[in-house]
């Protein structure tokens, strides 16, 4: 069963859904279109994002709304900003547990570069020895 989300970004007071910025959330892409006059369409596969990060202020919580930021591996936008959604916290796991199947499915993985400096040290020491 394919799940899909599509959410409107929102005016923070009241929560009322006064914008031309549509976010629509599949399986294998997060879409992002805004604009009235000018639309402007911007898509991101889901392998492609690396984190996620929820955040409320005071008003988003009054109104029970949320800005989710997914931290990803596009050029043209390595930061792709869902302001004041409905819902944040159960897209926000959707976008989580969705990228990590669509890394495992790509067979694409993301190795941090943890003490590579380390590593040349090493080297020298057992070249010396």
């Amino acid at each position: 069963m394919a799940m899909e989300f599509v959410e409107r970004k929102r005016w923070v007071f009241l929560g009322l859904p006064f914008t031309f910025t549509k976010y629509t959330i599949k399986e294998d892409m997060l879409t992002i279109k805004a604009g009235f006059l000018k639309v402007v369409e911007n898509d991101c596969y889901m392998y492609k994002i690396q984190d996620v990060e929820l955040s409320a202020s005071l008003f988003e919580r009054m109104f029970g709304l949320a800005t989710i930021t997914c931290f990803t591996g596009d050029t043209t936008h390595p930061k792709l900003i869902l302001q004041h959604i409905k819902n944040g916290r159960p897209i926000k796991e959707f976008l989580l547990k969705q990228s990590e199947e669509a890394r495992i499915k790509r067979r694409t993985v993301n190795m941090l570069d943890i003490g590579s400096d380390d590593v040349t040290e090493v080297d020298l020491v057992d070249s010396e020895g």
